[in-house]
């Protein structure tokens, strides 16, 4: 008998519920809502996307704030399912929460930015700090995977590796009295169609300057369409990880269909990226955690 593969049906899980909530989905006039209706290699791409899952036709289109909403909490959903059953790759215990702008959680939660607090009333307090730092960097990601801190007994559990003696500023350890590790901060963008989509590399910039420890993983998952504007984002090193794609085998095949003259530049410039390791597929992101 054929065993389950978790992620396979995670995956599907994942796309049926954007169907389902009719964030992925067709308008009246058959443009998917993830295209750019101005762009017919974008629409025809799209087209092929939502066909494969099963999208459903003369639905509502969502505005663009609840849509991206609504494709952060299925990212987190996926996350959520997925990455936390990988205790023998990567044992601990994982929270995945969605934050987005409106949060009042922000990195200063978390063990690698709680300095930001004290930076965050100094700057209250001073009016010259307010004008020269602003407040960018108090990063509010839109989806975070955290790990919980350690008792000493599960830290002891093989043998006995601490006391009170020593090991007193780790991290790790809950008797130190510190904040969850911010294990991941993902940033999910339903679309690239406006700079906004740049935010991403701006706030991945500042985790990785404003840390006391390690970085965080700094992911990107989109739904767009268009390979030209993922590339804008995935080329280049330095400070995302990756991106994802939610649907990158759906897309390969999208666009391998269309009988646009871009096609075979959007194949090579996808091919690129995937094989350049800046672009995934969403089922290779819990794994991708695991590191």
């Amino acid at each position: 008998m054929r065993r389950e593969v978790v992620f396979a049906e995670a995956r599907k899980a994942f796309h049926s519920r954007l169907v389902h909530d009719g964030i992925l989905c067709f308008d009246k006039e058959g443009v998917a809502s993830n295209a750019d209706r101005k762009n017919a290699f974008s629409c025809a791409i799209a087209e092929g996307i939502a066909s494969s899952l099963g999208a459903r036709f003369a639905c509502s289109k969502e505005k663009g704030q609840t849509a991206g909403a609504s494709f952060e909490d299925a990212v987190a959903k996926f996350i959520e399912t997925t990455f936390p059953k990988l205790q023998n790759l990567r044992p601990g215990t994982w929270s995945v929460a969605r934050l987005g702008n409106k949060s009042r959680v922000k990195t200063a939660d978390f063990a690698q930015y709680e300095h930001l607090f004290a930076l965050a009333e100094a700057v209250r307090e001073n009016p010259k700090l307010q004008a020269a730092l602003g407040n960018d960097y108090l990063v509010s990601p839109d989806v975070v995977v955290a790990r919980a801190l350690c008792e000493d007994d599960e830290i002891n559990r093989l043998a006995n590796f601490v006391d009170d003696s020593l090991c007193l500023k780790a991290d790790l350890r809950k008797k130190n009295g510190g904040k969850p590790i911010l294990h991941a901060s993902i940033s999910a963008k339903w679309t690239m169609r406006s700079d906004r989509a740049q935010n991403s590399r701006t706030e991945a910039l500042n985790l990785m300057r404003d840390r006391k420890g390690r970085v965080p993983h700094i992911m990107v998952v989109t739904a767009e369409p268009s390979p030209s504007r993922i590339a804008s984002l995935a080329l280049g090193t330095g400070d995302i990880d990756c991106v994802y794609h939610f649907a990158l085998y759906e897309l390969l095949s999208a666009v391998e269909k269309c009988s646009s003259k871009s096609r075979d530049e959007a194949m090579v410039l996808l091919n690129n990226m995937i094989d350049g390791k800046r672009l995934k597929d969403i089922s290779d992101l819990p794994l991708d955690l695991a590191c």
